[in-house]
């Protein structure tokens, strides 16, 4: 443990000292490191969907492509396109009372080292994309990969010094009380995704040092089919996305509430609907779930439900689930009990539990009695009934008429709130995420505070009375 603590400290004093010494760099050099951190994507592009699916056991090519490629080439433009404006100073008004000639500026400035822990569904997301908004606000940064990511952590590791050299970009990989050790370090921020049991014991580490947090957690994020909406769309829309990397996403849809009228339909829907996309377990575009644990406790979830009394609806022919590949077939469940493990626990895997209603005051209240989620997902298109979803449920992020596709907008902030986390990084709110927002007072040459110092006088006994009128 002391091996790894001296090593990690080694990396944030290499790092830190490279701060002070060239504190704010030029925009020219943050556009050279975000090409720099595009040009390694593109360059491996190939290596990166093969490490990824290798620690899977097997992972979509397709969806590695669409789901963390794309996002990060994408984002480093999205970032260079906007990067002056984000860098340009802001004026801000002066109280001319008191001040005539003064200014005032809120000039955005690198924080320093930034610190990064990443976890295992979307490892190249949501280490690269964090990277792009971390080096255009000109910081370094040190990011610590997960244990199941390990095919992945090499590669990083092996690969990234050709492209920046350790005093701005280090990776480290989990090969045991890293992530704690890292999480202990006085960086200048620390994002954070992953569970919400391990995000409050990285808070706690970081609280030692008072070192802000970034914190990307997860929760159970609904999807609310209004009765106006078509629901063929719905279904082909929410199923796309709960069954994407095999429902392993913390913005996915976690559970969907349907009129109760709707769910036999919707059912019926989801059986032609996902067996034309994934017509046998073994489809090469369908994921592995990531390990021995997670496929146990899904496995476990399921039963439990079974035998409590809900009706598990396989949606793939053939077997239920394959031990050899970790692959588990995309299954609705009805009729859960409201305490089950699948109702109570963020599911994270291929498993839909369809939820009925009568009244969307009883949606509302029951979103409401648990933790605040990630996201929800309303559909319907009548305005004044999303706008009061809006207004009653809060969340960390919303799509209407869809899922999850708020996270991949470039110039939305992305957070949590409450238990599903706490801040923001993509776009704007990123860039001021990992800079100080540095408030900076500019005297005249002529201050009127002159005439408001001891010994205090009459003059000063007007000024102060006209002031404070």
């Amino acid at each position: 443990m002391n091996d790894i603590a001296d090593t990690l400290s080694a990396a944030l004093r290499l790092q830190r000292q490279a701060y002070l010494a060239h504190p704010v760099p030029t925009r020219d050099e943050r556009r050279a490191d975000l090409r720099t951190l595009q040009r390694f994507i593109r360059e491996n592009k190939d290596a990166l969907c093969e490490a990824i699916s290798a620690d899977y056991g097997h992972r979509s090519r397709h969806e590695t492509l669409l789901a963390e490629i794309f996002p990060a080439t994408d984002g480093v433009d999205h970032a260079l396109k906007h990067l002056r404006r984000w860098m340009k100073p802001q004026r801000r008004a002066v109280d001319w009372r008191n001040f005539f000639g003064a200014s005032n500026r809120v000039i955005p400035q690198p924080l320093g080292v930034v610190g990064v822990i990443v976890p295992w569904n979307f490892p190249v997301n949501l280490s690269l994309v964090p990277l792009i908004y971390i080096f255009a606000a000109g910081n370094r940064a040190m990011v610590k990969m997960s244990e199941n990511s390990r095919h992945l952590a090499r590669l990083f590791i092996e690969k990234m010094p050709a492209y920046f050299p350790p005093e701005k970009l280090q990776f480290f990989d989990e090969s045991g009380g890293v992530g704690i050790a890292f999480s202990q370090l006085p960086f200048d921020h620390l994002l954070f995704t992953g569970s919400g049991a391990t995000g409050r014991m990285v808070m706690a580490a970081a609280a030692a040092n008072l070192c802000p947090v970034t914190l990307e957690l997860g929760g159970k994020a609904p999807a609310i089919l209004c009765d106006d909406f078509p629901l063929r769309l719905a279904a082909e829309r929410i199923l796309f996305v709960k069954f994407l990397n095999a429902g392993q996403i913390c913005t996915t849809v976690d559970h969907a509430w349907l009129p109760q009228p709707r769910i036999d339909e919707f059912v019926q829907l989801a059986r032609e609907i996902v067996p034309a996309r994934y017509p046998r377990l073994d489809s090469p575009d369908y994921t592995s779930i990531i390990d021995e644990r997670s496929f146990q406790r899904l496995l476990a979830a399921l039963e439990e439900a079974r035998q409590r009394g809900a009706t598990l609806v396989q949606l793939v022919p053939g077997p239920a689930f394959d031990a050899d590949t970790r692959k588990i077939a995309p299954h609705l469940v009805l009729n859960a009990p409201d305490d089950s493990l699948l109702l109570q626990r963020e599911i994270f895997g291929p498993i839909l539990p369809l939820r009925g209603y009568r009244s969307l005051a009883t949606v509302i209240e029951r979103v409401n009695a648990g933790p605040r989620p990630l996201a929800i997902y309303p559909f319907s298109h009548d305005r004044a009934q999303v706008q009061m979803l809006l207004d009653r449920v809060m969340s960390g992020g919303v799509s209407v008429n869809d899922a999850l596709f708020h996270v991949g907008q470039h110039d939305l902030p992305f957070g949590g709130i409450g238990d599903s986390g706490m801040g923001h990084y993509h776009g704007h709110e990123g860039f001021q995420t990992f800079s100080k927002l540095r408030p900076v007072f500019y005297q005249a040459r002529f201050s009127t505070l002159r005439f408001l110092m001891p010994p205090y006088g009459k003059f000063a006994d007007r000024v102060l009375a006209f002031l404070t009128r």
